[in-house]
């Protein structure tokens, strides 16, 4: 070998991720495009069904209850997702239901005066109509943080070393929804992860009329090669002697969407009554929205480099917070049962089709919109085993966790203070939220259980969200340890210059809001 050249060593920085088909403002052809929406509502379809199928038997509701808070949460991210890539950061990002509310909820279902009514279906609503309240109160907290430009003033104090564990464990954060739940039917998890690797990374150039089918498609294709062999093992008798649990996971017909959706049915906001209020309840509620906050914070900046923009300037940042608020208000309104936040699945898929077109995701939209408002063809997808999700989980969040670690290119790797930071905030960002569940599952309530519910709740759940607590841990070190002499370091001259609006001449292109309206809302 010849003497190797110091370019042949290592990669120079890039702003932009290389290799995308479509970026963030070029669209494929109509045909494409609404496949590839159709795509990401069937990715978004695994969130929106676990929830409620997770929550709404604990409230005392039946199959017609759980099909109708499906069909609302899919008709209000539908609607979220649309205000968020018009008015909000217009990242492509779907707006779906989010897992941080689960704590201050379950909470709410286990208060002694919801969980002694004695008539299930009395109990359900009242819970209801609780967490309607509890979330229509703590969507303040966004609203205010976002238009407000508090959390624009904030984001000053995030170096590109500073989020690289929240955007890391954004994605290695959710390893609980991945293999631990492939695991639970593995003869319809595990050909499902083989194949949609197959198709997305050895036979990604496999092309039909110049289009890349395989890889474009590799997650429609291979549902629907798996989800016809799970229905075939359930119409052949296969788990017809098997434990309960694992014909739940592994049987094409045992969600009962189908059979209790009605023909159409148009989510209306207030439709299970006037919701209720509670302070305790509120104040555990907005600490899942601080959490969302974050893990949706993190989530941009991933999509930002999948859809090929630049890092979104923190005026930007905050509108798509303050919107994001707006929709966690709406989810109180119509009574979704959990609150928003970016869906992590779907910006990895961004990633994984190398398609980071806004026009996708609002085609998506209009797919949760319609779908939701005829119930029977809705129901039909929704009834995929939750296995068939988990496996693609397993890829699409891994890729969303390299993005995070991606920006590691922009800080000097060689600095103790810099291994230091992103190694004990990755470690404790995995390792705590992991001790409060191990704690949760043996005692059955939270490590923080006080007599106080609200102080509770408001401890557990913020600990409980690994970017939350990376976030906590990174941004402290990394502004108060050698702070003043390890600007270069830190990757800030490269960061300084996304800070703005006006910065750098490519944000007008990828963030301008529509219709001519930065007349009356100038970015700043």
């Amino acid at each position: 070998m010849g003497d190797i050249k110091p370019e042949e060593i290592s990669h120079s920085p890039m702003d932009q991720l290389q290799g995308l088909e479509y970026c963030i403002d070029s669209n494929p052809s109509w045909v494409e495009t609404i496949a590839l929406g159709f795509q990401h509502y069937i990715l978004a379809l695994g969130t929106a069904v676990m929830i409620p199928s997770f929550l709404v038997p604990s409230m005392g509701g039946n199959d017609d209850d759980k099909v109708r808070v499906v069909q609302t949460l899919l008709f209000v991210e539908g609607i979220n997702t649309l205000v968020q890539t018009l008015f909000g950061t217009r990242l492509p990002t779907v707006i779906g239901g989010s897992y941080a509310f689960m704590v201050p909820i379950v909470s709410i279902i286990r208060d002694p005066s919801l969980a002694m009514i004695e008539d299930p279906q009395l109990r359900f609503l009242s819970t209801m109509r609780a967490v309607q309240g509890a979330l229509i109160v703590a969507s303040s907290i966004q609203i205010i943080l976002g238009f407000s430009q508090i959390w624009a003033i904030c984001s000053r104090f995030f170096s590109p070393l500073g989020m690289v564990p929240v955007i890391t464990l954004v994605g290695f954060g959710l390893f609980d929804r991945g293999f631990p739940v492939v695991g639970t039917c593995v003869e319809i998890g595990i050909p499902m992860l083989i194949l949609f690797i197959i198709f997305s990374q050895y036979l990604k150039n496999f092309q039909t009329r110049n289009v890349p089918i395989l890889e474009r498609f590799a997650l429609l294709i291979s549902t629907t090669v798996i989800w016809a062999y799970a229905h075939l093992l359930t119409a052949s008798g296969a788990y017809k002697h098997r434990p309960d649990l694992t014909q739940h996971n592994c049987r094409t017909d045992r969600a009962n969407l189908i059979s209790s959706a009605p023909w159409i049915k148009i989510p209306y906001p207030l439709e299970w009554g006037a919701p209720t209020f509670d302070a305790g309840h509120s104040f555990g509620m907005m600490a899942a929205v601080l959490v969302s906050l974050i893990e949706s914070t993190g989530a941009f900046k991933a999509a930002s480099r999948l859809a090929s923009a630049t890092p979104p300037p923190a005026h930007v940042l905050s509108r798509g917070i303050g919107w994001q608020g707006i929709g966690i208000l709406l989810n109180g309104l119509f009574g979704t049962l959990t609150g928003s936040t970016v869906s992590i699945e779907n910006v990895g898929l961004l990633g994984s089709n190398r398609i980071g077109s806004r026009r996708v995701i609002q085609v998506s939209a209009g797919f949760m919109i319609f779908f939701s408002m005829l119930g029977k063809f809705g129901a039909l997808f929704a009834s995929i085993p939750f296995p068939i999700f988990a496996a693609i989980y397993c890829v699409l969040f891994g890729l969303v966790a390299s993005v995070g670690l991606s920006f590691l290119q922009f800080t000097n790797m060689n600095s103790m203070r810099n291994l230091f930071i992103v190694g004990v905030s990755l470690f404790l960002g995995l390792s705590i939220p992991e001790y409060f569940r191990e704690f949760t599952i043996r005692a059955l309530h939270g490590p923080a259980h006080t007599k106080a519910g609200w102080f509770n709740d408001f401890l557990n759940t913020i600990f409980y969200s690994s970017p939350t607590v990376a976030l906590i841990i990174a941004v402290f070190l990394d502004n108060t340890l050698d702070y003043k002499d390890s600007a270069k370091d830190r990757g800030m001259p490269w960061w300084a210059k996304f800070r703005t609006f006006k910065a750098d001449s490519r944000n007008e292109e990828f963030y301008s809001l529509p219709f001519n309206l930065n007349r009356f809302f100038p970015p700043s």
